[in-house]
């Protein structure tokens, strides 16, 4: 159970933050999407092939980082790498889409907090602001455009935690776990995990089934 956790989590927090970062830190959202070419359109929301380029080359390096010379194309095909990128960014609108349907939102006090709380811009563990202004110059973004983003970001995770706390263990779910308090603890937290990370999938999976989706899958092949 502990193996499947730790699966489960890898592929949901690698591309979770591979997506966010991509749009960060190479200024996805600057596109004029009215004339881009598009990769997918999940509903009234479209992605660009500028968009998805650089999710996936974000995607890619991650992986180069960490197999170097191994990872070729065949790796690449057998990771299925190219779908698995475009399936982060269709699940991700879909989600926005719900939690917009449901009227959830980032409040200014959130955002301000999840600012603040950034590792990479305290001094001595508190807020610089100085540092928050010189790591966005650097990077070539604004800060109301970082803000936009890390709005986004909250949004999808506000959304999965939403989604996940409405799931528990069960009685006969509990009374199968034994060993010491310890044991029985990680075995918990695993399978819980293990159960909130499908309810979340099965969720948008169902909302997609609402949502008119076209995918023009040769411009990523």
């Amino acid at each position: 159970m502990l193996r499947a956790m730790r699966k489960h989590a890898k592929f949901f927090y690698v591309f979770f933050f591979i997506i966010i970062l991509s749009f960060i830190f190479w200024g996805v959202g600057t596109v004029d999407k009215s004339t881009a070419v598009h990769v997918a359109e999940i509903g009234k929301e479209k992605i660009t092939v500028e968009e998805y380029g650089r999710a996936y080359d974000r995607a890619a390096g991650f992986y180069r980082d960490i197999y170097k010379e191994k990872f070729n194309d065949e790796m690449e095909k057998k990771l299925k790498l190219r779908e698995k990128v475009l399936d982060s960014l269709i699940d991700e609108r879909a989600l926005l889409i719900a939690a917009g349907s449901i009227g959830m939102t980032v409040r200014d006090e959130e955002l301000e907090d999840a600012i603040r709380n950034e590792p990479g811009f305290t001094r001595n563990g508190v807020f610089d602001r100085d540092i928050y202004m010189r790591v966005l110059q650097l990077s070539g973004i604004t800060p109301e455009y970082f803000e936009n983003i890390k709005r986004y970001e909250l949004m999808l995770v506000k959304m999965k935690r939403f989604i996940g706390e409405a799931v528990d263990l069960a009685d006969d779910e509990m009374r199968q776990i034994t060993g010491d308090e310890q044991t029985a603890k990680a075995f918990r937290q695993a399978l819980l995990f293990d159960k909130r990370q499908k309810a979340v999938k099965s969720y948008v999976e169902g909302i997609k089934k609402q949502i008119k989706i076209k995918v023009n899958t040769h411009l990523i092949s």
